[in-house]
């Protein structure tokens, strides 16, 4: 039975016979012995293997092999002699399942640009780097769950395939049967997209269950080729009831801190990784996050900040014109060097379902800014009252008929509840210190690109 390198490094259980799985990273070799690299992708760490001329197929096969090869090997776990690793496996048994032709293999012991990568993304989770993501990404998924179970969450599983569109963009894909440009019967007797958000849904069980959060893929047709967009992502969406804008506000900050400080302690290796190559100073300003209150200010005291700065802005500010990814990283690093949450933003510029203040102006709405990124949460309490939300939605000209089910919610029980949504890839690049979207997620879409 196969014993996986990051227990072994953990146990050391040594003087024990121990079966390895993996890929040779590298294989050097003097007199007759050779020194075997092998990772099996548990951990960040490789494990050295020795192997000598004993072996059968040393000769033929184990002085050949090149980085890329899947290996078998099995042999007695020993102390180290060699500075920088405290164990190593003493082979005496290596089998060969699968070669890399080094000449073509494209993964070679050097360092690989991003942008390369992402054109063998089918071999990046191969690299350090791509398969610490990979590990943190899962650890972080795992954790968003526990977050929430612990707190009596109930999770649910909203459609991908959605008749309504939660943020009134028309931004969505378009699901069809039917052959390009030809004519057909809707399959669901009206057209149908891939959701742009769970959060409509999630209102319903909300408004039964008390407090529910979903968590799935997500879909959006913007035409956005930047560092920052994806064309399919994923969303942590709770929605609580009886639950007002300031409720909101603490379980997000909650969960950031919860989901920042798990991923420290699970993935100290993998934190360490991105500390050193990949941000300066990534540890310290994550656990910055964990230790301080987030900032607070109304959007109105954002715009007057952004108006009094001595920086020249690509876009304007004005009151009603929503912040800009510059203006948000202005806030949370230059000015309060700190995550920050903006709230009461102009009506005009959010969504119909945001309740509406008592100045007829603003919304309940909170967006949560972290340094490096922008805007990471996207939250509100949501508006409850039948008459004006009905209001709302034919002023944004949506078809009430369409979405009588959700106003319906405010007709029979209705109460104060509220909730957000947290982009988890824009979570993946605040904890990873990555600056492109693209490395946050497996498999990356974005527009003219969707490799595998």
């Amino acid at each position: 039975m196969k014993t996986r390198i990051k227990n072994i490094l953990r146990e050391k259980p040594l003087g024990e016979t121990v079966i390895i799985c993996g890929w040779v990273r590298t294989r050097r070799d003097t007199g007759g012995f050779s020194f075997i690299e092998v990772s099996d992708g548990s951990c960040l760490a490789n494990l050295q293997i020795i192997a000598d001329d004993r072996l059968d197929n040393y000769q033929s096969e184990i002085k050949q092999l090149s980085t890329g090869a899947s290996v078998i090997i099995e042999g007695e776990l020993k102390a180290s002699p060699a500075k920088g690793q405290e164990v190593e496996v003493h082979a005496t048994k290596i089998a060969v399942v699968g070669k890399a032709d080094p000449e073509t293999y494209p993964l070679q012991k050097k360092r690989h640009s991003f942008e390369f990568l992402r054109e063998i993304s089918h071999l990046r989770p191969r690299t350090n780097a791509l398969g610490a993501v990979g590990r943190v990404r899962s650890r972080l998924s795992y954790a968003v769950h526990q977050f929430f179970q612990e707190r009596g969450f109930v999770q649910v599983h909203t459609p991908i395939i959605t008749t309504s569109d939660c943020e009134g963009a028309g931004e969505m894909f378009q699901v069809t049967t039917g052959k390009a440009g030809g004519k057909e019967e809707h399959f669901f007797g009206r057209p149908a997209g891939l959701t742009v958000s769970g959060q409509l849904q999630a209102e319903v069980y909300a408004l039964a269950l008390g407090d529910v959060y979903t968590f799935g893929p997500t879909f959006r047709a913007e035409k956005s080729n930047t560092s920052r967009h994806l064309a399919e992502f994923w969303m942590i969406e709770p929605e609580m009831a009886f639950c007002d804008l300031q409720g909101n506000m603490q379980i997000a900050e909650e969960m950031l801190k919860y989901l920042l400080a798990d991923a420290m302690t699970h993935c100290p290796e993998d934190m360490e990784l991105f500390d050193k190559f990949i941000e300066k100073g990534l540890l310290q300003k994550l656990q910055g996050v964990t230790e301080q209150e987030f900032a607070h200010i109304t959007y109105t005291e954002a715009v007057d900040r952004l108006k009094k700065a001595k920086k020249q802005f690509e876009f304007p500010v004005e009151w009603g014109l929503d912040l800009q990814s510059e203006h948000e990283r202005y806030l949370t690093e230059e000015v309060f060097k700190r995550p920050l949450t903006v709230t009461d933003y102009p009506a005009t510029i959010k969504p119909f379902y945001m309740r509406v203040s008592d100045d007829g102006k603003t919304v309940a709405a909170m967006d949560i800014l972290v340094p490096g990124i922008g805007e990471i949460v996207g939250g509100s309490q949501r508006e409850e009252r039948y008459d004006v939300l009905a209001a709302r939605m034919s002023g944004a000209g949506i078809t009430l008929a369409d979405y009588q089910w959700y106003l319906d919610l405010r007709l029979y029980g209705s109460v104060p509840h509220a909730g957000f949504g947290l982009g988890f890839e824009r979570l993946i690049q605040f904890v990873t210190g990555m600056t492109n979207i693209r490395e946050a997620i497996a498999f990356p879409r974005t527009p003219g690109f969707a490799p595998c």
